[in-house]
């Protein structure tokens, strides 16, 4: 073929394979891919509207979670921060780098190190911890009027063994893309103009091993994590289990509750198990991902079923029992997790001869919405800490509850309607 090269035959066929892509995505509700896009960089996703994003949007790659600790006394110096944060996550979702032309005599506007790298689904989520409203009980900002009735602080469940160093914070962040540099970049940014305002208290960056948009991610004790989840593609159960209504207050309608929290897994002794005994704790089939006695990962999971000796098929202190929304009365979450490596860290084991050894830092950051952590994470897991079989291998080391307030329309930074009221 005169004039045919290779590196045009690979353009033709990456272009029909964009716009197989794009149908697709068109399909599922997602934005469509930007005319620049490839088959590893890809879709901006807008920053503005109605609910903030990163919270029904299709699972990326990886994520960094950072909690912060206000430092300043002054609430004009907090939305001053919320605005620079607007700005700067409006630009960096699309791509864009933050600061004008470079001052060889100025710090730059932008820490430059993704010049050249797509944005890759980048999504910036934003919360409020329950201590800007209220420290030690002072109203440091007053704020505390505008405190919504769910925005409780969350109980002592049992087994927590929550490091003070890994728990709490009055603002959060969670970025998440496809690639880890862009996701982590977006943080640093963050982090960078809240000098002054803001520290870091804690982060716990992660990732969704293999994902597909398709395909149920495994966590990294080898189980689906998610089959059962809210489908984001049903509005009237969104409107019902994660966004607020008016019961939030006008500054509030729209928005959400998240509960993070990493969970560090046993690995060691998990891998040691039997597999008939892994299912049984779970209460679904490895491979398949389906609930014991049935073969397909979505089947209806049936919690009246008895073996051939009268015993429940699906044990009564499995995980997907006390999770499900027939034992907790109806109450579902969003789960959105991640799971995450930190190396090796010096434990306690709880396992016979009770010593201390070097094992896996790891395990999962789970982070699941709500519209009412009082009838959502709290009323589940009060059950699941007592009862779950799986609390012999996981162990919750930190994390905390956020409001996340509604999305922003231009022109507007985020909770403006807040720091407007007080």
């Amino acid at each position: 073929m005169h004039g045919a090269t290779r590196r045009g035959l690979l353009g033709a066929t990456l272009g029909l394979a964009g716009l197989a892509a794009a149908d697709r995505a068109a399909a599922q509700g997602q934005p469509p891919l930007t005319k620049t896009a490839s088959l590893t960089g890809d879709r901006l996703l807008p920053f503005h509207g109605p609910n903030q994003n990163g919270i029904v949007t299709p699972v990326q790659a990886h994520t960094y979670f950072a909690a912060f600790d206000v430092t300043t006394t002054k609430l004009a110096d907090i939305a001053a921060l919320m605005q620079r944060w607007t700005e700067a996550a409006a630009k960096l979702t699309q791509g864009l780098p933050l600061g004008g032309d470079a001052d060889p005599a100025q710090p730059p506007g932008d820490s430059g190190d993704v010049l050249g790298l797509p944005p890759s689904r980048l999504t910036l989520t934003f919360g409020f911890g329950p201590t800007l409203f209220t420290k030690d009980g002072v109203d440091r900002f007053g704020l505390a009027k505008h405190r919504p009735e769910a925005f409780v602080d969350l109980p002592r469940f049992v087994g927590d063994q929550l490091a003070p160093e890994r728990t709490g914070g009055d603002l959060s962040v969670q970025a998440c893309s496809d690639d880890p540099q862009a996701t982590l970049h977006a943080v640093r940014q963050l982090m960078n103009l809240a000098y002054g305002a803001a520290t870091v208290r804690w982060v716990q960056s992660g990732f969704v091993p293999g994902y597909q948009p398709d395909v149920t991610p495994r966590n990294l004790m080898g189980f689906k994590d998610g089959t059962a989840n809210i489908p984001v593609n049903d509005p009237d159960a969104l409107n019902r289990l994660i966004w607020v209504g008016d019961e939030g207050g006008a500054w509030m309608k729209g928005g959400t509750y998240v509960v993070v929290r990493p969970i560090r897994i046993a690995l060691e002794h998990w891998d040691r198990m039997k597999l008939g005994f892994q299912e049984q704790t779970v209460g679904r089939h490895k491979a398949s991902g389906a609930p014991i006695g049935a073969t397909d990962e979505f089947a209806k999971t049936d919690l009246d079923a008895n073996d051939e000796d009268g015993n429940p098929v699906i044990a009564e202190n499995a995980h997907v029992r006390l999770a499900s929304p027939e034992t907790n009365e109806g109450a579902q979450i969003l789960r959105r997790g991640y799971s995450y490596e930190n190396g090796v860290a010096m434990i306690a084991e709880r396992w016979p001869p009770w010593r201390h050894v070097l094992e896996l830092d790891a395990g999962l950051l789970f982070v699941c919405y709500q519209r009412d952590p009082r009838t959502g994470f709290i009323k589940i897991f009060d059950r699941m800490s007592k009862f779950d079989m799986m609390n012999q291998f996981v162990t919750h080391i930190g994390g905390g509850l956020f409001i996340c307030p509604p999305g922003v329309r231009p022109g507007r930074y985020l909770a403006q309607d807040l720091f407007e009221a007080v």
